[in-house]
């Protein structure tokens, strides 16, 4: 086992392998080179909803999804107790939304697989729809429950992580600044230098978890990593307590309800760099998506309008496992809009792997250096 591990981002997948490595005993440092959750994590709905994002099949990372799901009620409670913070874990259960009869037909097929895998769906009518959730627009035919999925308060989780990092020990740097190098030692170990800290810093084990900027390391261990920002724009409107009981998607949008009196409205999605403001058009197509799914937000004013950065892969899959050639380098990136969904599963996976551990042969699909052609791995510039 690594004792001495450096754990490179400090969004919400970096602080939950921190806290993971650390309550098994490792010496943690954690650098983050702006403000601790502050792009895709602090910005995001909070959703774990593996169900309702993955409608397809029960593949490899459905699975992965289902996993991690299946650890939140322990890991949640874990990490509350020891932060003195509460995630606000709601129980809420899902709908899916179905505006058209000939929606309705392969929702069917859908249902059947993943009630399979414990989902305890079921297809509900207009008249069942509205009595689940009554301001919903008597427009809506049917509707997927699914009442084993949930949604934290995503802000509340990053700020519980970091307090529950900080009293198992763990050295959290913030305002590091950019990366000017990583490296690989040959007597084993790595290094990486930022330009706002004084001298290298070094460790036995590097865990890289730098969300949209994870692409800057590839150059620095031979690896090809094409994550590339996704900007997700999100608003919020004022909420009674009850007035949207449950996660509710539609083909346009999501909402989920809060419990800070705002109702959450996400995610108009686009390609814009590393840009983070928000455009009319952007939120322009939530609101109008709101007014028609709630009859009672037409016309009203959103409270809040802001944008996070999404880390996306070419094939949608996160990049998580040891780079082959460079043991002393994890990779735990490009979760796209999975990344609270996905951090407990990621954590247990890195800290077992951090421990010397083997892992199920179903992560291959995740491998780092997937995209990278044998020859090259390893080699660095």
């Amino acid at each position: 086992m690594a004792d001495s591990i450096v754990v490179l981002g400090g969004g919400v997948i970096g602080l939950s392998c921190a806290f993971e490595a650390a309550r098994r005993g490792m010496k943690v440092t954690l650098i983050e080179p702006g403000t601790t959750g502050g792009q895709a994590s602090g910005a995001a709905a909070g959703m774990l909803a593996p169900y309702s994002e993955n409608t397809e099949q029960p593949d490899a990372f459905f699975q992965f999804c289902l996993r991690s799901l299946r650890l939140y009620p322990d890991w949640i409670r874990d990490i509350e107790e020891l932060s003195g913070m509460s995630a606000e874990w709601v129980r809420s259960g899902s709908l899916n939304v179905f505006m058209h009869e000939a929606d309705v037909l392969p929702v069917e097929t859908r249902m059947r697989w993943q009630n399979e895998w414990s989902a305890r769906a079921e297809l509900v009518g207009a008249a069942e729809l509205r009595k689940l959730e009554p301001k919903l627009t008597a427009s809506a035919v049917a509707g997927l429950y699914t009442p084993s999925e949930s949604h934290v308060y995503a802000p509340k989780l990053v700020e519980a992580l970091e307090a529950a990092c900080r009293k198992l020990g763990v050295s959290v740097v913030e305002q590091a600044g950019a990366l000017l190098d990583a490296s690989v030692n040959p007597g084993g170990g790595a290094t990486v230098r930022f330009s706002r800290l004084d001298g290298p810093v070094h460790a036995e084990r590097l865990v890289v978890c730098a969300g949209a900027w994870s692409g800057e390391y590839g150059r620095w261990f031979g690896l090809s990593v094409p994550i590339h920002p996704i900007r997700g724009q999100i608003c919020s409107f004022g909420h009674a307590a009850g007035e949207v009981r449950h996660m509710v998607f539609s083909s346009q949008a999501y909402w989920v309800g809060k419990r800070n009196d705002r109702l959450v409205c996400g995610a108009s999605e686009d390609v814009a760099g590393f840009e983070t403001s928000v455009t009319e058009r952007g939120i322009g197509r939530l609101v109008r998506s709101s007014g028609r799914m709630f009859p009672h937000l037409a016309g009203k004013e959103t409270l809040h309008r802001w944008a996070g950065l999404r880390p996306a892969t070419r094939d949608g899959l996160p990049l998580l496992g040891e780079i082959a050639g460079t043991p002393s380098v994890i990779m735990a990136a490009g979760h796209y809009r999975n990344g609270i969904l996905l951090s407990p599963a990621t954590a247990f996976i890195v800290a077992d792997l951090l421990e010397g551990k083997r892992v199920e042969p179903a992560l291959a699909a995740f491998a780092p250096d997937r995209f990278t052609p044998a020859a090259k791995i390893g080699l660095g510039h």
